[in-house]
């Protein structure tokens, strides 16, 4: 795989699993469950996916500009695909000024959990800058870190995920097993399964990453194996 089909691949795998939250999250076998993902009473109180799927949106519009601003809220709640998102963005220029130092930035934030096809685009953007642009890399990856770094993005998705399952109102009605929560939301009042609706992967953090974990894989899997080649050394990573 040379450099140019590298960033082709990343960039169709990032806006592929943005198409609709549901599909970028491990599969739901159950069409409730699918309902649950999709409904606007969850997307707004996981803002780590509601925003990835309007970066995806205004990207697919032509509103480059808009979609950055997107993928940068969704990076504030650790989401890695918005992150490597923005790193595409960056490099390329797409709705805004190209900056290659901090394309590899937000690139090596996005593998910041060591996910393989990550890692592996990374490199591919170390290899191609020059010695000026790695010494910014550096220098703007560790402004963004203090940021959108795991330590400070995931706490801030908790409290989120936290907040909104407490004030997700309404009351289960029916019969086990087929329980229903009736949500308020922009569009009126609806029910979805409430069995659905509080799994603890959708809401519990240690269970939420976990499951977020799952969807890194899937991408990475999504578009095959890639020829990364031998190691090498590239220089110092970010801190």
């Amino acid at each position: 795989m040379n450099r140019n089909d590298g960033y082709r691949w990343i960039w169709g795998i990032v806006t592929a699993l943005a198409v609709s939250p549901v599909l970028a999250q491990p599969v739901v076998a159950d069409l409730s469950a699918r309902e649950v993902l999709s409904s606007p009473a969850f997307m707004a109180n996981h803002p780590d996916m509601r925003y990835r799927q309007q970066g995806h949106d205004a990207q697919v519009a032509g509103r480059l500009e808009e979609a950055r601003g997107l993928f940068q809220a969704a990076a504030r709640y650790a989401d890695k695909l918005s992150q490597a998102a923005l790193a595409e963005m960056w490099w390329n220029g797409k709705g805004g000024p190209a900056d290659r130092a901090i394309g590899y930035a937000w690139m090596d934030l996005a593998a910041e959990r060591g996910t393989p096809f990550l890692l592996a685009q990374r490199e591919r953007y170390w290899a191609a800058l020059d010695p000026a642009e790695r010494q910014r890399a550096v220098s703007e990856g560790r402004a963004l870190y203090v940021q959108y770094g795991d330590p400070v993005a995931q706490p801030r998705l908790e409290r989120e995920l936290r907040a909104g399952l407490r004030n997700v109102t309404g009351s289960r009605t029916g019969s086990v097993p087929r329980m229903e929560l009736y949500v308020r939301e922009h569009r009126g009042a609806r029910t979805v399964d409430a069995d659905a609706f509080y799994r603890d992967e959708y809401w519990k953090p240690t269970q939420y990453w976990q499951w977020k974990d799952q969807e890194l894989a899937r991408a990475g899997g999504a578009s095959g194996t890639v020829d990364v080649g031998p190691a090498t050394t590239v220089g110092n990573p970010i801190d």
